[in-house]
Parts: structure tokens; C-alpha cells; sequence
């Protein structure tokens, strides 16, 4: 009786066995594809995609054989895939075992045309199995670009806004050359792509048209990264530098100012925005900037300033918010005379901040303002009607009239989502009204200021 009953389970276990190593056939068989749409952010011509994918479940006790998964468009599509390892454009006879899944990976490649605007791009995968056919959806949008390679502009050169400028390699602005770039233009850098100024940049945007410095990752999951590329560096011999109405997001550094010029600023910036910089967003090692109406922001360090040289920031809003990508462990401003590199202990600082707005939150910094001091060379920091966040009082600084510890209250925020708007908040935010006469006649906006202006770069309306 008991050899019987282990016969028949041995039996049994054989036939489930071989029921589950069998091929289902049905039209009623089930499959489970993780995605209906593949949408690629903007590609630009020649320069390839990030590798997208989905996967197809096997919902189904039994092996299931897909007959074959191939590109609408066949070998012309824009689009390349990988099923399970095997490249396409039709992949065949796949089988997945009862219960498991396969990878179907996706990128694309857009061929150049005569567009200046983006345009879209679309075909579908075909996923059949035991006569059902479903579809995936695949859109991109197009970009054509001009391409900077490992360039150096040696003669008087302007970019347009007709194409993006896509940059591999870095670009040298060499000494006694000028680049002007006009409103609208944008330009994307590779990782690999440091915009170094030895002569003189000239980015001249306008309210409705700015100039836009980034990373060239459009993707979802890298188009917001700091540290995409490297930043732009006014190097020893650049002079005479002016950035208007420029947007500079995503760097490693955001500006760099290296060393004086023969007139003051070496590096003058008016209603620009610095934001997602890792490292610091201004930079100036013993240098001359003049900064008017910019937002710094969400930075490692906003504002850096080493080994002295002369500064002014007037109406500028100075503030980190610890988030997904930048955790604030760093004051927002830091100036000093001095830099561990260097064999020379301290050089002279002259530095005027004015009508400015200086904070940070979510972070484990007390003070946001350092002003360090070290030697007895020239050391002339004024600090006039700003608002501030500071544990302890500052000192190696001439202050006049600032607001301490009284929160501005910007419009909203909500690092969760990185989402910020630096505006001040209409009637609540004790920077209204509490500025100084500067001759600054607008703000961030390109909107009037009051005869009695708001701290900080944008005048509430």
C-alpha cells in the first residue's frame, strides 16, 4: 500500500512537472508589460540616447514562447532594441519560463535634418505571442545642434540662438579673442566640457530671451544632477567679462573669476541665475566681480570668495535649501583673504555687499555668512541692509542697518519636490521696503523697484 501511494505522488509530481515545462499555447495566455509608452526626453542629432527598458512578465504557470518582438519601422526606424539580450530589430522565439520576466531595452538615434525646432520622433515595439499582439509606444523629440569639439575660438565670434550649441571636449575663449553670444541661445556641455575664458565672454540675454548654460542630459533621471558639467572659468588673462539675463544650472562649479584684470570688474553679472551648483556657484580666487540682481542658489557654497580681491554684490538673493541633490553643510557666503594652497598667508579683500539675502535652511549650518581674516593686509567687508541668518555676530565687518534672523519668507518652497521661488512673500516678508537707494532701477524680473526697494533680487509687485 505505502510503494502505491509513493508511486502515485512520484506520478503526480511528474505530471505537474511536465504540465509546468510545457509551452502554453492558449490565445488565452497572459502577459504583464511594465510600460505602454517609452518616452525619451530631447536627443540631440548624432549624439545617441541613454538606454531606456521595459519588461514582459510571464503571468503563466506553463513556459510561453513569444513569437516576436520587432520594431514597427524595421531596419529604418530611429530606434534600436535588445530583447533578452539579443539585438533587433525583430527578435524571435523568445521563451520565459512560468512566473519570470525578460528585459527589453530601447535607445535611439536621430539622424540630422533641416529643423531648428525640436521634433518629434515615433514608432512602437510589436510584442506578439499565440496570436495576440500588443503594442509599446515610442516617442523622442529631435534636436539638431552645432558641435563644439575640443574647439578654441581665436578670432571675434558670435553664437546665435538659430541651433543649441552642444559642447564635447571643452571650449577655450583664447587670450585677445571675444565670444558674444546672443539672447537665446542655449548651450549643453558634456561632462567632459569645461568653458574656459583666457579673453572675454560677452552673454547678453534679455528678459524673455535668456541665455541658458547646462548639462547635456535631458533624460529625467540626469537633466536635474549637479555636477553634469564642469562650469565656466575666467582665467588669469580674461578681462571685461559681462553675463546678462544667463541662466547657469547643473555644475560642478557655476563661475569661476581667477585673478584680477586691468579695470574693475573682471567679471560683471546682471540679473543672472546660479542654481544646483555642487561645488560654489561664485567663485573668485583673489579676483574683481561685480554681481547686480542674481539669484544663487541651492548650491555647496553659493558665494566663495579666497585669497582677497574685490567684490560687489548688490540685490542679490543668496540661499540653500538642503534637497535630494545638494545637502547644506556649508554657509551660503564665505569671504576671506586668504587660501591654504597659496605660500603667501593673506592678500588685501575690499568687498560690498549691499540690499542682499543671505540664508539657508534644512541643513546644519548656524551662521551663513563666514568672513575670515587672516595677516595685516587691506580688509574692507561692508555689509549695508541685508538680511541675514547668524548664530553668532559677525565680526571683520563694517554692518549697517541688516536684518538678523528674521526669515524672508520667500513665496514658496518645497525642497521635497525642488521646487523654489525665491519671490518674497507680498506684505509678510520683513525684506520689504528695508533697502537702500542703490541706482538699481529693476530687479531679477526686468520690473521696477520702489524708490524704498525690497533686500534682494526680486522687488515684490
Amino acid at each position: 500500500m505505502k510503494k502505491a501511494l509513493f508511486i502515485f505522488i512520484c506520478a503526480l509530481t511528474y505530471l505537474q512537472a511536465c504540465k509546468k515545462e510545457s509551452v502554453i499555447t492558449s490565445p488565452d495566455a497572459r502577459i504583464f508589460i511594465s510600460a505602454d509608452t517609452v518616452r525619451f526626453d530631447t536627443v540631440f542629432t548624432t549624439a545617441g540616447s541613454v538606454t531606456a527598458s521595459f519588461k514582459i512578465f510571464n503571468l503563466n504557470e506553463s513556459r510561453l514562447k513569444i513569437s516576436s518582438i520587432a520594431l514597427g519601422g524595421g531596419n529604418n526606424s530611429a530606434f534600436r532594441i535588445n530583447a533578452d539580450g539579443i539585438p533587433g530589430p525583430q527578435v524571435r522565439d523568445l521563451e520565459i519560463a512560468g512566473g519570470d520576466s525578460i528585459y527589453v531595452f530601447v535607445t535611439v538615434n536621430v539622424n540630422p535634418n533641416a529643423n531648428t525646432a525640436p521634433f518629434l520622433i515615433t514608432d512602437s515595439i510589436q510584442v506578439q505571442f499565440n496570436g495576440n499582439n500588443l503594442q509599446v509606444q515610442l516617442t523622442a523629440y529631435g534636436q539638431n545642434a552645432r558641435y563644439i569639439r575640443g574647439e578654441q575660438i581665436n578670432t571675434p565670434t558670435t553664437w546665435d540662438n538659430t541651433l543649441p550649441y552642444v559642447i564635447i571636449g571643452g571650449v577655450q575663449v583664447t587670450q585677445g579673442s571675444t565670444l558674444t553670444i546672443n539672447p537665446g541661445t542655449r548651450i549643453y556641455l558634456h561632462a567632459d566640457a569645461p568653458f574656459i575664458v583666457d579673453g572675454t565672454l560677452r552673454a547678453i540675454g534679455t528678459k524673455t530671451d535668456s541665455i541658458v548654460f547646462q548639462g547635456d542630459r535631458l533624460d529625467k533621471e540626469y537633466r536635474d544632477l549637479p555636477a553634469s558639467w564642469p562650469g565656466i572659468y575666467f582665467r588669469e588673462t580674461s578681462q571685461q567679462n559681462q553675463l546678462t539675463n544667463v541662466i547657469i544650472k547643473n555644475a560642478f562649479q557655476g563661475v569661476v573669476a581667477i585673478g584680477p584684470s586691468t579695470s574693475f570688474p573682471k567679471l560683471s553679472l546682471n540679473q543672472c541665475t546660479l542654481d544646483n551648483i555642487y561645488d560654489a556657484g561664485v567663485y573668485g580666487i583673489n579676483s574683481q566681480i561685480r554681481a547686480v540682481n542674481c539669484l544663487i542658489s541651492n548650491s555647496g557654497i553659493n558665494i566663495l570668495i579666497a585669497r582677497g580681491g574685490r567684490y560687489e554684490f548688490t540685490h542679490c538673493t543668496v540661499a540653500s535649501y538642503a534637497n535630494v541633490f545638494i545637502s547644506h553643510t556649508k554657509p551660503v557666503c564665505i569671504l576671506s583673504n586668504w587660501d591654504s594652497t597659496t605660500q603667501i598667508n593673506s592678500f588685501d579683500l575690499s568687498a560690498t555687499l549691499t540690499n542682499n539675502i543671505f540664508w539657508g535652511e534644512n541643513g546644519n549650518v548656524d551662521d551663513e555668512i563666514l568672513i575670515s581674516k587672516r595677516g595685516n593686509n587691506i580688509f574692507n567687508v561692508t555689509m549695508e541692509n541685508n538680511l541675514y541668518k547668524a548664530a553668532n555676530p559677525l565680526t571683520n565687518a563694517t554692518l549697517l542697518n541688516n536684518l538678523v534672523n528674521q526669515p524672508p519668507l520667500f513665496d514658496s518652497i518645497a525642497d521635497n519636490s525642488r521646487y523654489f521661488d525665491f519671490r518674497i512673500n507680498k506684505g509678510r516678508s520683513p525684506a520689504i521696503n528695508k533697502g537702500k537707494a542703490a541706482g538699481v532701477a529693476v530687479d531679477r524680473d526686468g520690473l521696477p523697484r520702489d524708490a524704498q526697494p525690497d533686500i534682494g533680487s526680486f522687488e515684490k509687485q
